[in-house]
C-alpha cells in the first residue's frame, strides 16, 4: 500500500505490526492448524482493513488446484495463475490487487501460501506483506508441531493398549485380526491387511484382509505396492495421483472395489529379516500423513514382536498338545459293562466343571484313571495333573508337600520349593488315599480349598491357587467320620460328586476286553506281536477273582507280553495268577445238586494239577492216577477244554 503521509505511514506501520503481533498470538492459543488459520486470519483482516485488504486466505496447491485451506469471506475464484508463478519461484508477487506470498511451513508435502486481495487494483503492497505471511507460516508450524506432538503421544498411548492386548493373545490367527482392526482403527482407515510372505509359493497372504470376502487375499510377491515393499524393505505412501500407476488394479477388480490411498509398511523380525508387509487403504478422511507412517511403522515393530512370540507359543503349545494328547489316549476306560458306561458317562459330564470330586473303590480299580480321565476331559487338559499318594507322606512332611515351604523353614529346607498346590495351579491336584492325611492336613487343606490361598511353610505370603481338586480312598470315610477320624466338613466340601468303582470280579464281561487291550499295549512296548489268548485262557482268566483287581490283570499281562516265547497262551502260562500266598482253597458253592458240585470239584482239581505240572498232561495224569488218555476222556465227559492235536499224541 501507498504511504502518502507522515500520519498515514505511522498508521501503515502500526497496523501491520498489530497483524504480526495477531499471528503470533494466535499460535499460542489455538489447538490445531484450522483453528489457528481462522482465528488468526480473522483478527489479521480485521487489523489490516484500514489499509484496504478486504481478504485474506492461506490456501494448498496440488496438480495445479487450489483450495482455501481458511479463509475470511468467500470469493468466487482465486488468481491460479498467480499462485502457480508464486509457488514455482517461491517469492511474493503481485497481479492487479492479489498478492501472495509462500508461507514456507515444513509440515506439509504440498506448497501453502498466504494470499490477499486488497479493495484497489492498483494497490502496493509493502515489504511487511511477505514478513506477514512469514510469521503466519511460523505460526501454523508451532501449531502443527504441538499438535503432531500431541498425536503421536495419544497415538503411543494407544499402541501400548493395542501392543498389551496383542500380548495377551497366543494364537496366530486371532492375534492377526486384532492388528488388523487396531490399524485400521487408530488410522481411520477402511480396509487392514497384513501379508504374510510365503516364500515357497512366490506369495503374500493376507490373514486377515478385512472386508474381504473368507477373510484371505493372495498376491504374487513382486507385484503392486505391497510386493515392492517387500523387495526394498522401505515404506510406501500412494495418493489418488500415483494410484492408477502403482496399485494393482486386479485385485481391486477381484474384489470389486476402489483402492484410492495406500499406506504399507515392512514387518522384520527380531533378526532384521523381513517376513511380511502391513498395509492399510483408504484415508476417511484426506491422505495418508508422514504421521500415519510413523504410527503404522511403529505398530509394525510391535506386531513383528507378538507374532513371532505368538508363533513360537503356537509350536511349543502344538509340541505341548502332542503330548498331552499321546498322554490323554493312553487314559482310557476300557469295558462295556453297565457300571463301567455309567462311569464314563458321569465323568464326562462332571470333567469341564469345578466340582469336587471324590472316587471310591478298592485298590487297584483305577481310581487314578478315573482322576486322569477327568482332567483330560476338561478345559485344563493342557495344564497339569498332579497325582500325590498321601499314604506315602510322613505327616511332618505333609504341609510342606502339599503347600511347599521357603528356605530355611525346618532343617533340611536348604531352598524354597513349591508344593504341589503351587505346580497343579491352573490344572488338577488328585489326592489318592484321602483318609491317611492327618487331621492337622485335613484342616489345611479345607481351608484352601474354601479360600483358594495358602501360604509356604515358614512364609507369610498368601499364594493363589486354581488347581482342581480330586480326591480318592478305598477307605469307608463316611465311617472315619463317624469315629472322629476324618474331618465332617471336609467329607463334605470334598463329595460334591461321588464315583464309584467297581471291583473287576463284579465286571466279569470286561475281564477279557482289559486283558488284550493291556497285552496288545505291552506287546507293542516290547517290539513283539500279541500272542493269543486260547479258550482255555480266556475261561481261566474270565474265572479268577481278581482280588487285586485291574492292576493285578494289568500286571499279569506285563509279564506275559515280556516273558512268554509262544504264539498262544494256554491256561497253564496263567499259572502264577493264583494269590502269592500260595494256593487257593478249593471250594464249593452251596445250593448246588450234588452231582454239579462233584463234577465242578473234579474240573477245579484237575485244573490246578495241570497248571501244578507245568501243562504236561503225562505227569498232570499219573498224578492223578490215570492213564494219559484216560484223562483227555474225563476232561471231555466234565466240558473242560482239550487240546485236540495234544490228545491225538502218542
Amino acid at each position: 500500500m501507498e504511504r502518502h503521509t507522515p500520519r498515514g505511514a505511522a498508521d501503515a506501520e502500526t497496523a501491520w505490526t498489530g497483524a504480526l503481533t495477531a499471528a503470533l498470538q494466535a499460535a499460542v492459543e489455538c489447538r490445531d492448524g484450522a483453528d489457528y488459520l481462522r482465528q488468526a486470519l480473522t483478527e489479521l483482516v480485521k487489523r489490516l482493513a484500514p489499509l484496504g485488504i478486504e481478504y485474506l486466505a492461506v490456501v494448498s496447491g496440488r496438480e495445479g488446484r487450489w483450495r482455501a485451506l481458511a479463509e475470511t469471506s468467500n470469493k468466487a475464484a482465486l488468481p491460479a495463475a498467480l499462485l502457480a508463478h508464486v509457488s514455482e519461484r517461491d517469492s511474493p508477487s503481485q497481479e492487479k490487487e492479489w498478492w501472495a506470498a509462500p508461507l514456507k511451513t515444513r509440515e506439509s508435502d504440498e506448497p501453502e501460501l498466504l494470499c490477499a486481495a486488497a479493495t484497489s487494483p492498483e494497490a502496493r503492497w509493502p515489504a511487511e506483506a511477505a514478513a506477514l505471511a512469514a510469521a503466519v507460516g511460523s505460526g501454523l508450524s508451532a501449531v502443527r508441531a504441538r499438535q503432531a506432538a500431541q498425536r503421536r503421544a495419544a497415538r503411543l498411548e494407544a499402541i501400548l493398549s493395542i501392543t498389551h492386548q496383542w500380548n495377551k493373545t497366543h494364537e496366530p490367527e486371532p492375534l492377526l485380526r486384532q492388528m488388523a482392526e487396531a490399524a485400521a482403527r487408530l488410522l481411520e482407515a477402511d480396509r487392514a491387511s497384513i501379508f504374510l510372505w510365503d516364500k515357497p509359493r512366490g506369495e503374500l497372504v493376507a490373514r486377515p484382509a478385512l472386508g474381504v470376502p473368507d477373510g484371505e487375499l493372495r498376491v504374487a510377491d513382486d507385484r503392486g505396492v505391497v510386493g515392492q515393499v517387500l523387495r526394498t524393505g522401505q515404506p510406501r505412501r500412494v495418493d489418488s495421483a500415483e494410484a492408477e500407476a502403482e496399485i494393482d488394479r486386479q485385485v481391486d477388480r477381484r474384489l470389486n472395489y476402489r483402492t484410492r490411498s495406500l499406506l504399507c509398511v515392512p514387518l522384520r523380525g527380531r533378526a532384521g529379516d523381513l517376513f511380511g508387509v502391513f498395509e492399510v487403504i483408504n484415508k476417511q478422511s484426506g491422505r495418508f500423513t508422514a504421521d500415519d507412517e510413523a504410527a503404522l511403522i511403529e505398530l509394525a515393530s510391535h506386531a513383528a514382536v507378538a507374532l513371532e512370540n505368538a508363533q513360537d507359543r503356537q509350536q511349543l503349545l502344538s509340541s505341548r498338545r502332542q503330548i498331552v494328547e499321546s498322554a490323554a489316549a493312553g487314559v482310557q476306560l476300557i469295558g462295556k459293562s453297565p457300571a463301567i458306561e455309567a462311569l464314563r458317562s458321569i465323568t464326562r459330564r462332571v470333567a469341564d466343571t469345578d466340582l469336587a470330586v471324590l472316587i471310591l473303590g478298592e485298590n487297584g480299580t483305577g481310581k487314578e484313571i478315573v482322576a486322569q480321565s477327568i482332567h483330560y476331559l476338561s478345559r485344563r487338559r493342557d495344564q497339569p495333573f498332579i497325582a500325590v499318594n498321601c499314604a506315602a507322606i510322613p505327616e511332618s512332611l505333609a504341609e510342606s508337600e502339599l503347600f511347599g515351604h521357603e528356605k530355611g523353614a525346618f532343617t533340611d529346607a536348604h531352598e524354597t520349593r513349591p508344593g504341589k498346590f503351587e505346580l497343579a495351579d491352573g490344572g488338577t491336584l488328585f489326592l489318592d488315599e484321602i483318609g491317611e492325611l492327618s487331621l492337622a492336613g485335613q484342616a489345611k487343606l479345607l481351608r484352601v480349598l474354601e479360600e483358594h490361598l495358602f501360604v509356604r511353610v515358614g512364609g507369610s505370603r498368601p499364594i493363589a491357587t486354581d488347581a482342581r481338586v480330586v480326591a480318592a480312598t478305598n477307605q469307608n470315610l463316611a465311617e472315619m467320620v463317624r469315629k472322629k477320624r476324618f474331618r465332617e466338613d471336609l467329607y463334605f466340601r470334598l463329595n460334591v460328586v461321588t464315583l464309584e468303582l467297581p471291583p473287576l470280579r463284579e465286571r466279569p464281561g470286561d475281564v477279557l476286553l482289559l486283558a488284550e487291550h493291556f497285552l496288545n499295549d505291552f506287546c507293542r512296548r516290547a517290539r513283539r506281536p500279541a500272542p493269543e489268548l486260547t479258550p482255555a485262557a480266556r475261561k481261566r482268566l474270565a474265572e479268577h477273582p481278581w482280588p487285586g483287581n485291574v492292576r493285578e490283570l494289568r500286571n499279569l499281562m506285563e509279564r506275559l507280553a515280556y516273558l512268554s516265547t509262544d504264539d498262544r497262551i494256554d491256561a497253564a502260562d496263567l499259572a502264577f495268577i493264583l494269590s502269592p500266598r500260595g494256593t487257593e482253597p478249593l471250594t464249593t458253592e452251596f445250593g448246588q445238586t450234588l452231582a454239579n458240585a462233584t463234577a465242578g470239584f473234579q474240573c477245579e482239581y484237575i485244573r490246578r494239577t495241570i497248571e501244578k505240572c507245568g501243562g504236561n498232561m503225562s505227569q498232570a495224569a499219573a498224578q492223578l492216577g490215570l492213564h494219559r488218555s484216560n484223562l483227555y476222556r474225563k476232561m471231555r465227559h466234565l466240558g473242560m477244554t482239550v487240546d485236540e492235536d495234544d490228545a491225538a499224541a502218542p
